[in-house]
């Protein structure tokens, strides 16, 4: 097993995602002794945001004349296609900021999109490309927007299904800690919950 452990959350030590992507990753190598994990964090090693000359390096943007960092950018984004391809569970640690991703994130699945990589085009529309991984992600959200009225504004974990979705992926199991930004009670008993589903989804997970 091949396994890629991504973080985003800004909050380093003081992040439940962090915290919880660790989890899921020890309890993975638990399980699998053998497994390989790469790990990424998105914060440290900041991947740029999209320019048309760096999505130059992968879809048509009308851009063709490339300076040394440009193409560095170019080979960055092959190479990050290739990583996560090369991985069959891929663990992301990822909060709820402004009912969406982090930047950080965002930043990184950019360059996952390509054509002819995760996906294609076809008379009948874009297809995935990518099938047989399992997507596991520890999400924190500061509020409650599983279920209730808030459940409209959740930008965060639809988007991030919906993306994987698009690439071919249908495994995509979130283990979530919500309350976060709530009293020190209700934020401990959301974290050990959370802790409960990540034992309760990879136990699940093994048997099938």
């Amino acid at each position: 097993m091949n396994i890629l452990h991504i973080d985003s959350s800004i909050l380093e030590s003081n992040s439940v995602t962090r915290e919880l992507s660790a989890a899921i990753v020890k309890q993975l190598k638990a399980a699998h002794p053998d497994a390989n994990v790469t790990y990424r964090d998105l914060v440290k090693h900041e991947i740029s945001h999209l320019t048309g000359a760096v999505a130059a390096g992968f879809r048509p943007t009308g851009f063709d004349a490339f300076d040394e960092k440009t193409r560095q950018e170019h080979q960055l984004s092959a190479a990050l296609v290739s990583e996560f391809l090369a991985h069959d569970v891929i663990v992301i640690g990822a909060p709820m900021y402004n009912f969406s991703v982090p930047s950080q994130l965002k930043a990184w699945l950019d360059r996952l999109a390509q054509a002819g990589r995760t996906f294609k085009y076809t008379e009948a529309g874009p297809v995935g490309l990518v099938s047989g991984k399992q997507i596991l992600i520890a999400s924190a959200r500061g509020g409650f927007y599983a279920e209730g009225g808030l459940v409209h504004m959740d930008h965060q974990e639809s988007y991030l299904k919906t993306f994987f979705g698009f690439l071919g992926i249908r495994n995509v199991h979130f283990i979530r800690a919500e309350g976060m930004s709530k009293s020190p009670q209700i934020k401990e008993a959301g974290v050990q919950s959370a802790h409960a589903a990540v034992i309760a989804t990879l136990a699940v997970l093994q048997t099938n």
